[in-house]
C-alpha cells in the first residue's frame, strides 16, 4: 500500500462526509417559526402594472422566397482573378 493509495481512499472522503453531516443537521433542525403579522408577504406593486412596452417589437425581416412561388434564385457574383499565374519552369 502507498502513501498515494490511502491519501485518496481516506483523506479525499471527509468533504463527502461533511456534505452529509451539513445535510443532516439541516433536517435535523427544528423548522424557524412564521412571523405573524398581517402582510402577506408580497410586494407593494398594483396588480396590473403598465406594461414595460407599450408597442410590440416590429417583425424581423424575413429572407426572401425561393422555389417555385418566389423570385429565381440570385446569380453568385462573377470570379475575377487579380493576377495572372504563370506556370515555372524547372531548371536542374
Amino acid at each position: 500500500m502507498s502513501a498515494t493509495f490511502i491519501f485518496l481512499m481516506v483523506f479525499l472522503k471527509l468533504p463527502i462526509f461533511a456534505l452529509f453531516y451539513i445535510v443532516w443537521y439541516a433536517i435535523q433542525s427544528p423548522p424557524e417559526p412564521e412571523p405573524a403579522t398581517d402582510e402577506d408577504g408580497g410586494s407593494k406593486r398594483p396588480l396590473n402594472p403598465s406594461p414595460r412596452h407599450p408597442h410590440p417589437r416590429p417583425a424581423l425581416p424575413r429572407y426572401p422566397r425561393r422555389g417555385p412561388h418566389g423570385a429565381p434564385q440570385v446569380p453568385p457574383p462573377p470570379r475575377v482573378r487579380t493576377v495572372v499565374a504563370r506556370a515555372r519552369r524547372v531548371e536542374r
